[in-house]
């Protein structure tokens, strides 16, 4: 198949025409700069400024106008069932990334999680779906752990350095 010319700019919302889709994992919807291909086969340059969340945008145009979404993969999953506020709870204190639907909560595989999911009492099951989990905590995508790369806005006696382990 023929390469398709690099990346234009990210699209935030559909644009009147979709010529393809560009089918990522949740780990490669995080990225700067990567050849990517479509689902038909065809590749192109996507070269950021910064390292970018794509689950925050709805696709891309290229520098030929033409326009592809992005869809999320399917992937390996836990299903997590039982008390979903409790078990949320928990995920979220470990920084775990999760999906949060009505009746059920979606993580990827994490033995270390799992095991202490199913002591809580969860009901465990593997399936197979898209993942995408909720955002950070200060709106910034991603869920990374405690150094989140920003200042907390805090009362100057409450203000701390995260140079130090937790």
């Amino acid at each position: 198949m023929t390469d398709l010319p690099p990346l234009r700019r990210l699209l935030k919302t559909a644009s009147g025409r979709c010529d393809g889709a560009v089918i990522l994992d949740y780990d490669a919807r995080l990225v700067r700069r990567k050849r990517l291909q479509t689902a038909e086969g065809r590749g192109f340059l996507l070269d950021l400024a910064e390292v970018t969340n794509l689950d925050d945008w709805w696709g891309f145009e290229l520098e030929d106008g033409t326009t592809l979404e992005i869809v999320p993969a399917d992937e390996a999953l836990v299903e997590v069932k039982g008390d979903l506020a409790r078990l949320a709870w928990h995920i979220g204190n470990r920084h775990t990334p999760c999906q949060i639907e009505e009746t059920r909560l979606l993580i990827r595989h994490d033995h270390v999680i799992e095991a202490m999911l199913a002591q809580l009492g969860a009901r465990l099951r593997k399936v197979t779906g898209p993942f995408t989990p909720e955002g950070g905590a200060y709106g910034h995508g991603r869920t990374m752990g405690h150094d989140h790369g920003h200042v907390h806005e805090q009362a100057p006696t409450l203000a701390h350095r995260h140079d130090h382990a937790h």
